[in-house]
């Protein structure tokens, strides 16, 4: 299934060690973890069940921040975000928005720059998560 402006990769690593591993690469790059949310205890706490499905929030505002300035509608998609899941099939998947995608989706111009270091720390960090 592929979504417009979706990265997703398959990751070599349980649900649960790929979402540690993801935020503990995230912190190596130095940047700040904001929020960790557990969709599938969310659904288990009122009786439904889901696989596994955890988002982890997470930026910095020296990556964001220019984006914001050329166009502030852009801060409804950061900070940034990254979701470890498993499908049907019992894989392990990591999903996160492309930057450039989110720059060409608010209609920030110039932004190419910003958007290759934040897809370049991205796409290490997904490496590292995911034993890709």
């Amino acid at each position: 299934m592929a979504v417009q402006g979706l990265t997703t990769i398959k990751s070599s690593h349980a649900p649960r060690e790929t979402m540690n591993r993801l935020e503990t690469a995230v912190t190596a790059k130095g940047l700040t973890v904001f929020a960790r949310i557990d969709h599938a205890e969310g659904a288990s706490a009122v009786g439904l069940s889901l696989r596994p499905t955890e988002v982890l929030i997470f930026g910095n505002a020296k990556g964001g921040t220019p984006l914001m300035q050329a166009v502030q509608t852009v801060g409804i998609d950061l900070p940034l975000k990254a979701l470890v899941w498993q499908d049907a099939a019992g894989d392990t998947w990591l999903s996160w928005n492309d930057p450039a995608w989110l720059a060409a989706r608010h209609g920030v111009s110039g932004a190419e720059a910003v958007t290759g270091k934040l897809t370049a720390v991205l796409d290490d960090i997904a490496k590292t998560a995911t034993g890709a």
